[in-house]
């Protein structure tokens, strides 16, 4: 147990620039305090305490505003940052190293029964409000950008960007989260080949003209 609260307490250094100390991190900080409330309603869950163990969640829900089920399975060193309103659904899976902002949903599109919610990667990164909906796979290493609908699979070490998302691969480049944090500065694919075609035309325009003159 302390092994996994010294990680915790690492991981949160490692990833928020605003935390001042290992106290301030356990005793203040919402995601922590959620976390320990998910561990145990987890245990109560696969030991078939079920209400119980929702009782518990719904608890910390109201405490910390961050709701996750007990039945999801979630890894070593989860990192929440702020966590107003992040839902993690019942089936949902994050692995390890996993760093979550503000609003984020991990749901279901309301249709399915089993499996219904996404699986989450090692050391994924998803922004502020991202909705990721559905039971399909967010690869390693992967990032999902501020306020991105992620409606099908990430690859890893990619980028999903927009509603709905796409996809642009990072290639052959893992993200150190550890001193890469930035939710925002991602790459747009449509934007970039609107950028390359304005200047495609622009070359074209000027071409044109000195034929002219």
């Amino acid at each position: 147990m302390f092994d996994k609260t010294r990680e915790t307490v690492r991981a949160y250094k490692a990833r928020d620039p605003a935390a001042r100390s290992a106290l301030e991190i356990l005793l203040v900080y919402p995601g922590p305090r959620a976390e320990r409330a998910y561990r145990r309603a987890h245990f109560w869950w696969t030991h078939g305490h079920t209400l119980l163990a929702r009782m518990i969640s719904e608890h910390a829900k109201r405490r910390t505003g961050i709701e996750i089920h007990p039945g999801a399975t979630i890894g070593r060193r989860l990192v929440i940052d702020h966590g107003s309103g992040i839902v993690i659904g019942e089936t949902a899976e994050l692995g390890d190293d996993v760093l979550l902002y503000q609003g984020v949903t991990l749901g279901g599109t309301g249709k399915e029964h089993g499996k219904r919610h996404p699986t989450i990667g090692n050391n994924v990164l998803i922004g502020a409000g991202a909705k990721v909906l559905g039971p399909f796979t967010v690869g390693d290493n992967a990032r999902v950008a501020a306020g991105a609908v992620v409606l099908s699979a990430v690859p890893p070490d990619s980028t999903a960007v927009g509603v709905p998302a796409r996809v642009v691969r990072i290639a052959d480049e893992k993200v150190n989260f550890a001193g890469d944090v930035d939710q925002v500065s991602v790459t747009d694919p449509v934007k970039a080949e609107l950028c390359a075609l304005r200047e495609r035309v622009y070359e074209l325009e000027q071409k044109l003209k000195e034929k002219e003159n």
